[in-house]
């Protein structure tokens, strides 16, 4: 979703990238780029001139020391890119942050109401999904309640919710009061000793004053510790008009952006803690109900820049991974035990972290200096090679070998699944390359690991080869992730080099051509001496 920005502050970077001093002019020709970027996700004019004054100033004001000393005492090379991409992602973090999750809870013995507002299309109800079982896993017992009277099919929704997160809901079909129904929501909850009621109100397509009026009443009755604003991230400059008028009549806890996953400019995200000082909250990556995040500015500011978030992808990660499962698998690949049910667990796993592409975005490797035909992905391709998968048997699963002493197993695969012939051949190659290098990776560490360093080259050296025979271990549907075609070594290894921190390794043509180069520079300083 943050296209139109990364690549803003991407031809910014580009622009500073191998300067060894930053004059005022060349600031001010990177500051354009990203101004261009921001105006074009959506940020507000007078938010966009606040944060390009803040970053012109500390970038004029800033000394560049040429090395530095991280925590450990290594020394690392800064380069004023650095320093710029440093500011930019302070000044952004700060725009954007604090971190603030945390939820005002009502006294002892007393539920603690949230109430969820915002216009309609927003998915507000989804999220009020979504935050009940946020809640439920943090340990509480959240009471959900119906206060939208005007959309029985809203009602219906979140009884469908409650039913899949076994959590208890108060909705009334005959009453037309939401205040009433809020009101006996909370009885209700006392009876069921629930600690929070989730009030999933009425929206509106704009703004207006009955609406406001009728939130306005429901927040004296039930007097919720927590308001939270549901903004949907695509509606761009209007969240902010949006998410004031809310915050002027109600006095915001919080903001939780919604469908970030899709193409939204991401503009909101920006804007609208500057813009309300009420903190962003949560957002919402997909459809599902465990698609809810705690907000991280950093994170958010970092995928911003084009450098990914592995914290997030961590998280996201440990969502779904078993981790003494997941050793255990490890160990065995490495022996080379791979078999194509492995395979299908992966891809499972990855459809369970979300699309591909967000997957993807979060892959600092994957953001700067990777070709633009490969950061195409397609989550269908998931699809296409789990389909092939549940064709096999299960001996064909486990032995692939079967395929190649009887070969008609193809056909009937490719038919089973609806793909072609070649299609199998082509999964069944990509997994036996990647077994394969599992096993060579396993062997060669095991009979290292003695010596101190020695596992870690070993396998080093073993991705290196990988990569030259064009596939990487781990993931599945390599050459290439799922989705994403062949990824061929040449263009792995330009984006390996491209990537920042990552030293560029020279052809032999271009040692020779810099040999020669330093030679004829030698000559020239002995004749201009001699001179």
């Amino acid at each position: 979703m943050f296209e139109t920005l990364q690549k803003g502050f991407s031809r910014a970077r580009g622009r500073l990238r191998g300067e060894v001093e930053i004059d005022e002019k060349l600031i001010d020709e990177s500051l354009r780029d990203i101004r261009l970027a921001l105006l074009e996700a959506d940020v507000d004019l007078s938010l966009t001139r606040s944060f390009l004054d803040r970053v012109k100033a500390k970038s004029l004001g800033e000394v560049v020391q040429i090395s530095a000393k991280t925590k450990s005492g290594k020394k690392v090379r800064i380069s004023p890119a650095d320093a710029f991409v440093k500011i930019c992602q302070d000044e952004l973090t700060a725009m954007m942050g604090p971190v603030d999750t945390a939820l005002f809870l009502a006294p002892a013995n007393v539920p603690t109401g949230i109430m969820m507002v915002g216009l309609n299309g927003v998915g507000k109800t989804t999220t009020t999904g979504k935050l009940a079982r946020y809640l439920s896993k943090k340990g509480h017992r959240p009471l959900l309640c119906a206060a939208d009277v005007y959309r029985p099919a809203a009602i219906e929704q979140l009884q469908v919710l409650a039913g899949r997160l076994d959590l208890p809901i108060y909705a009334d079909f005959h009453t037309k009061d939401p205040v009433a129904i809020c009101r006996a929501a909370m009885t209700k909850a006392r009876e069921l000793k629930c600690d929070m009621v989730l009030f999933d109100t009425a929206g509106r397509q704009t703004v207006d004053a009955a609406l406001m009026e009728e939130l306005t009443r429901i927040k004296g009755e039930v007097k919720p510790k927590n308001i939270f604003l549901v903004a949907d991230a695509m509606i761009g400059q209007d969240a902010v008009v949006t998410a004031k008028e809310f915050h002027t009549r109600l006095q915001l806890s919080g903001v939780i952006l919604t469908k970030l996953d899709g193409d939204a400019r991401g503009g909101a995200a920006i804007s609208i803690k500057e813009a309300t000082g009420a903190p962003i909250k949560f957002l919402g990556m997909g459809e599902g109900l465990d698609k809810l995040e705690e907000f991280r500015p950093e994170g958010l500011a970092s995928r911003i820049l084009g450098m990914g978030d592995v914290v997030g992808l961590v998280k996201d990660f440990e969502e779904v991974v078993d981790a003494d499962k997941a050793e255990k698998d490890a160990a065995r690949m490495l022996k080379g035990q791979f078999t194509m049910v492995d395979f299908l667990e992966q891809m499972q796993m990855l459809k369970k972290m979300g699309s591909l592409s967000d997957l993807m975005d979060k892959l600092p490797f994957f953001q700067d200096g990777m070709p633009e035909e490969l950061k195409k992905v397609d989550d269908r391709e998931l699809v296409k090679i789990e389909s092939i998968i549940h064709s096999m048997t299960r001996m064909e699963r486990i032995d692939v070998s079967l395929f190649e002493r009887q070969p008609a197993r193809i056909e009937r695969v490719a038919k089973g699944s609806g793909r072609a012939a070649r299609d199998v051949k082509g999964l069944i190659e990509r997994f036996k390359t990647v077994r394969d290098m599992m096993g060579a990776i396993g062997r060669q560490a095991g009979l290292l690991s003695k010596i101190p360093g020695m596992k870690q080259l070993a396998m080093t050296r073993q991705l290196k080869d990988a990569m030259a025979g064009g596939a990487m271990p781990g993931l599945p549907g390599m050459p290439g992730l799922p989705g994403m075609g062949s990824l061929s070594a040449d263009m792995l290894q330009s984006a390996v080099a491209g990537a920042p921190g990552v030293r560029r390794e020279k052809s032999s043509s271009q040692k020779n051509r810099d040999r020669k180069k330093n030679k004829d520079a030698k000559k020239a300083r002995r004749r201009s001496r001699k001179k």
